[in-house]
């Protein structure tokens, strides 16, 4: 008798405990949730400006899936911005939630439209990785960008048949060309190949742009890019 008297409580506290030790959590969840810091809410936008943390790739990932968190981190990071009508197409080569390239540097030709998320991994890359890898192999900062283009109604390599290149709807940008503070030119189709510090800092470019957008495709990738990189926010992700 008294051993029944004392094992039914027992066993009602092994059961209870389980519950107690989750409530526990979730309140020190909800508390730890509340005081989170910006960079590290989920609910925040995206700072464009500060140095990527654990958080940074997790907010660019939803920049596709929701436009309007790419409008807020251009606006929460101090960053204008010119959009771009929407272009309903009927052969699957429209154009949605679009700006012109927001750069810091000369971009030539001037005033490319891409999606808001190109523009968004545009100023990730070009804050986070391509300056760095001027200054670290070359000794000196980008100043101006050439490219060869950012929208194109066409199927990818320009074939006859198959799918839709990101260029169809302007969520891509190829980039042929570099130009240094200190006047030098660095052109993938000629310094790509070699040992020099021009052929490193581009292959600085490619790796650091692997960090920003979804795929990046150098001339590493097939003839097709023999002069150029290719940085979309598509659904594919491939870092060559």
């Amino acid at each position: 008798m008294p051993s029944r008297w004392y094992t039914e409580p027992q066993r009602h506290i092994r059961a209870v405990r389980p519950l107690f030790i989750i409530s526990l959590l979730i309140v020190i969840g909800i508390i730890a949730y509340r005081n989170l810091p910006p960079e590290w809410d989920p609910a925040v936008p995206l700072d464009l400006r500060a140095e990527p943390g654990l958080m940074t790739r997790v907010k660019v990932s939803r920049l596709a899936r929701e436009p309007e968190a790419c409008f807020a981190a251009f606006a929460a990071s101090g960053m204008l911005l010119t959009r771009v009508p929407d272009r309903p197409s009927d052969v699957s080569c429209g154009i949605e939630n679009a700006v012109l390239l927001p750069s810091s540097v000369r971009v030539t030709p001037r005033g490319p439209t891409v999606t808001c998320r190109v523009a968004a991994a545009w100023a990730l890359f070009e804050r986070h990785s391509l300056q760095p890898a001027a200054r670290q192999h070359l000794g000196t900062e980008v100043v101006g960008v050439r490219h060869l283009g950012t929208y194109s109604c066409r199927n990818v390599n320009s074939a006859a048949a198959g799918r839709r290149s990101q260029h169809a709807t302007a969520n891509a940008i190829d980039i042929a060309a570099l130009l240094l503070g200190d006047g030098r030119e660095v052109r993938l189709v000629r310094d790509w190949h070699g040992d020099d510090a021009e052929a490193a800092f581009l292959r600085a470019i490619r790796d650091g742009a692997c960090r920003w957008f979804r795929a990046v495709l150098s001339p590493d990738y097939n003839a097709a890019h023999a002069d150029h990189f290719h940085f979309d926010m598509g659904p594919s992700t491939v870092c060559r």
